[in-house]
């Protein structure tokens, strides 16, 4: 069985296909990251921590206030380490590099992931249509 790109992954003593749905957000949900030097920043980052951990993006998303990835994830990491990596790098090179942030985390304490399975093809729509979605549902509170 392969990934969608016709690839499963090796390590020394295992082949995986290890992909993911993270999604974490921003303090008090304040829309930090609406500035396009500061997405600008973050998938450099994101990529830079990517590289460095042997993470593979697939695809993704920074939203004003959320970061949506698509990622494949070496079975010699957990998930959880592999968000607190993402999380905590992030935020101290993104606030080092701005200084517009107060002391302490630029994220909320917790995130949402799932596994990539039979709905792949959904979570790369929905991941693609982030900014329609929130436009058509900005316009629909304009008249109510």
């Amino acid at each position: 069985m392969a990934n969608s790109n016709g690839r499963l992954y090796n390590l020394s003593h295992c082949t995986y296909i290890c992909q993911y749905h993270i999604v974490w957000v921003t303090k008090y949900r304040g829309k930090t990251l609406n500035d396009p030097y500061i997405k600008q920043e973050m998938k450099r980052i994101i990529r830079t921590i990517a590289h460095w951990k042997g993470f593979i993006l697939i695809q993704w998303h920074i939203g004003a206030e959320h970061v949506h990835l698509y990622i494949i994830i070496p079975p010699k990491y957990s998930v959880a380490y592999a968000v607190c990596v993402l999380k905590s790098k992030t935020s101290g090179w993104i606030k080092k590099k701005t200084n517009k942030f107060p002391k302490g985390s630029l994220w909320c304490r917790g995130y949402f992931v799932s596994t990539v399975g039979i709905n792949e093809e959904q979570i790369r729509n929905y991941i693609k249509t982030q900014d329609a979605q929130r436009i058509d549902s900005n316009q629909q509170n304009l008249f109510k």
